[in-house]
């Protein structure tokens, strides 16, 4: 009698379910960074992982996985018996998330304009194409999201993995609370767009053009996006 086969299976069948379930929490933590980026989810308000499941259309236990990684990300405060405190952030704070992205983001992607092969472009365009069309759909999680990816897409290229988690975090810590009225005016998809623009000078090879994209870029985030002016 064999015995190693069956427990071969036992636990291949278990390292799906856990691979499975990893990436729920991951695309569960990913939505709702994005909700509170975009705030979707109020800043100063609690909010039960079985509200917050329900909003989202899964069950509570991904959804407390992954607040516990917002908590560490410093986004969310476990309130104990009660949920998760929607963290606020102060204009000092975005001035100084800001300033910090300026200082990272510009040059960092005028590096690594030379390093992004022509035929890592097409990959590219369709992940700006995703802010299009989430931008089309007035979905505000979907277009903070697919921002991030590619954001930090583009960087890979550059092959620095401290880079990316640098630019990642501060990309948390900002907050869009001015996206909802672009939908409403109609501008939000002319914004997103400008991703396609970017990709126009990596594949030209301007980097200087690209790096000043970054500045403005980054600017819009701090006032319009922001909220502000």
């Amino acid at each position: 009698m064999n015995g190693e086969l069956p427990v071969a299976e036992d636990s291949t069948t278990h390292l799906r379910t856990v691979g499975k379930r990893e990436i729920l929490r991951d695309r569960v933590r990913n939505a709702l960074r994005a909700a509170i980026i975009s705030g979707e989810l109020t800043a100063g308000t609690v909010y039960s992982a079985p509200t917050l499941a329900a909003k989202f259309g899964v069950s509570s236990t991904p959804v407390r996985e992954a607040m516990i990684d917002l908590v560490k990300e410093g986004l969310v405060v476990a309130q104990p018996n009660k949920g998760f405190l929607i963290t606020e952030v102060s204009e000092r704070d975005l001035d100084e998330v800001t300033a910090v992205r300026l200082l990272v983001e510009p040059p960092s992607v005028r590096a690594v304009v030379p390093l992004v092969p022509a035929e890592g472009l097409p990959a590219l365009r369709e992940l700006a194409q995703r802010i299009v069309e989430a931008a089309e759909r007035g979905d505000l999680i979907g277009y903070v999201e697919a921002d991030r990816v590619f954001h930090l897409a583009l960087l890979a290229h550059g092959g620095n993995r401290r880079l990316l988690e640098v630019v990642s975090n501060l990309r948390a810590q900002t907050r869009l609370l001015g996206l909802a009225p672009l939908v409403k005016n109609g501008t939000l998809v002319e914004s997103a767009a400008e991703h396609h623009q970017l990709l126009d000078f990596v594949e030209s090879r301007n980097a200087e053009a690209a790096e000043l994209f970054m500045h403005r870029h980054i600017g819009h985030v701090r006032g319009i996006w922001a909220g502000g002016t």
